[in-house]
């Protein structure tokens, strides 16, 4: 399946899958319009699968972000745009499937429990001072 039959597809998702969807509209969009393009379709999946409060903008907007940060460090690091594939194997952290802990370095999880953190997007309240990324 191609970058964009993966994009515009209408089944359930692998975890894989979720960091992949992202990835690829960073690649295809600016920042802002990857967000909202990204977010939309989020949404309407979630509707369209009957599970409207399935989608956590927080948490949405968070993994986005991250997969940004890895993709333009990535980037920078290579002088190339990595595939998905490259991108997947140097960002094992991401694909984990308890990848979702990774949030716990940005976000205390109170912070992401209220129907608020579903329906806009809160900024991170945990001090990364000696949180997260190896640090102690």
């Amino acid at each position: 399946m191609n970058d964009e039959e993966f994009i515009t597809r209408d089944e359930d998702f692998h975890h894989a899958d979720h960091l992949r969807m992202p990835f690829l509209y960073l690649c295809q969009y600016p920042i802002l319009g990857a967000l909202e393009r990204f977010s939309r379709a989020r949404q309407r999946f979630a509707t369209a699968n009957g599970k409207p409060n399935l989608y956590h903008e927080t948490i949405t907007w968070a993994f986005l972000f991250l997969i940004r940060e890895h993709l333009m460090l990535q980037s920078f690091c290579q002088g190339a745009q990595p595939s998905w594939n490259e991108f997947a194997a140097e960002n094992s952290d991401l694909l984990d499937r308890n990848s979702k802990l990774i949030l716990g370095d940005y976000y205390f999880d109170e912070t992401l429990a209220p129907e608020l953190a579903k329906t806009i997007f809160i900024l991170p309240n945990r001090n990364l001072s000696g949180h997260g990324r190896g640090d102690s």
